[in-house]
């Protein structure tokens, strides 16, 4: 299979589909790889190591795109690249379509089959594919969040884990999957005073056995958080619905009744955001502010870190492209159920319920 990896266009999106090593064994399985000019440059990685590893190395998209049967990105495709696929051709990347109805639409008419990594499944009903980034994401979150409290960036001018005789920052992180649990991790690590929502009291248990006493758990209702949002110095916003739209948590009330210099991350905003003040920014302007509390809302926060990210994200990518170009799509998909969850859109249609859910919602 001809297998084509763009150089990512996203704003200061420097990860890139395949690495060197992915590259060598796709081409040692028999197939053929086109890699454009600087795609990993953004990792440290140079066009003449994706030429050792056996890739050909292509001047523009055009000559990506052209050949490719199978199209391995990292973000959604940008307007310029959606115009140039094509029935029959395969997109393999992040895609979160619940959030953007306009490249759902173009996703149909270019006729390609769209699979998302955030909508592969595993056995136990996990997102393999997200996870990493999640992870990512959830790490990050607590990183960003502690530098928009720092009074320059507009901040109330806290200190996460405060010092001898002055109170720590109140964090609070709704949602305790993968990017909640990370951001927890990182927040109790730097001596925060934590809490998670999250809707399973199961999974709370399973925290508290985790990371100890010292983390608060609440169950996550419309009547719990708000006072916790209101009380909070830091929120982590870390709510998901596979392929569905997030749902707004966090009402302009609720900021309105924030502390002024207190920071929302809402690592949601790929699918949405769980904040009815939430709107998509990027690493060139990250933050914004409304009623006084600064907003990040970054809607490719690994890309900040390309290398860690680019790493783990192929680590789990791999076997799936494997499948892909040794099988064919049809057999891929008939042989892996898990895969076949990740298709979005197929032959012009939307072939995801909860995507479907979210297009259906966006012109209700």
């Amino acid at each position: 299979m001809k297998i084509g990896v763009p150089k990512e266009i996203k704003v200061h999106e420097y990860r890139v589909g395949l690495v060197a090593d992915d590259v060598r064994t796709l081409v040692a399985a028999g197939h053929e790889v086109f890699v454009e000019t600087g795609a990993g440059a953004g990792i440290g990685l140079t066009d003449a190591d994706y030429r050792n590893a056996g890739a050909t190395i292509a001047d523009s998209p055009a000559e990506i795109f052209e050949p490719a049967e199978l199209i391995i990105k990292v973000k959604e495709p940008q307007p310029s690249e959606v115009t140039r696929l094509r029935r029959g051709q395969i997109l393999f990347t992040y895609l979160h379509l619940a959030a953007d109805p306009a490249l759902t639409d173009a996703l149909c008419a270019s006729g390609a089959t769209s699979i998302a990594y955030e909508t592969v499944t595993a056995d136990d009903g996990s997102l393999p594919l997200l996870q990493p980034m999640s992870a990512v994401a959830g790490r990050m979150s607590i990183q960003v969040g502690a530098h928009c409290l720092q009074k320059s960036s507009g901040g109330s001018g806290i200190l996460l884990g405060g010092v001898s005789g002055v109170s720590p920052a109140r964090v609070v992180v709704i949602g305790g999957g993968v990017a909640g649990s990370h951001a927890l991790q990182m927040a109790l690590g730097l001596q925060a005073d934590v809490t998670i929502l999250d809707r399973s009291p199961e999974r709370l248990a399973v925290l508290i056995a985790q990371f100890g006493e010292r983390l608060h758990t609440i169950v996550s209702t419309p009547e719990s958080i708000g006072p916790l949002v209101t009380g909070a110095d830091l929120v982590v916003g870390a709510v998901l619905i596979p392929g569905d739209a997030a749902p707004k948590l966090i009402t302009r009330r609720m900021v309105r009744d924030m502390r002024p210099g207190s920071v929302i991350v809402d690592i949601s905003i790929d699918q949405g955001g769980c904040a009815e003040t939430s709107r998509p920014t990027t690493h060139a302007e990250p933050t914004y502010i409304v009623d006084d509390i600064v907003h990040y809302c970054v809607t490719n926060i690994p890309g900040a870190v390309p290398r860690t990210s680019t790493l783990a994200l192929t680590h789990a990518t791999l076997p799936f492209i494997r499948a892909l170009a040794d099988q064919g799509l049809d057999r891929a998909i008939a042989t892996d159920p898990h895969l076949a969850n990740g298709i979005n859109v197929h032959d012009g249609t939307i072939r995801h319920p909860a995507v479907r859910h979210a297009r259906a919602a966006a012109t209700a």
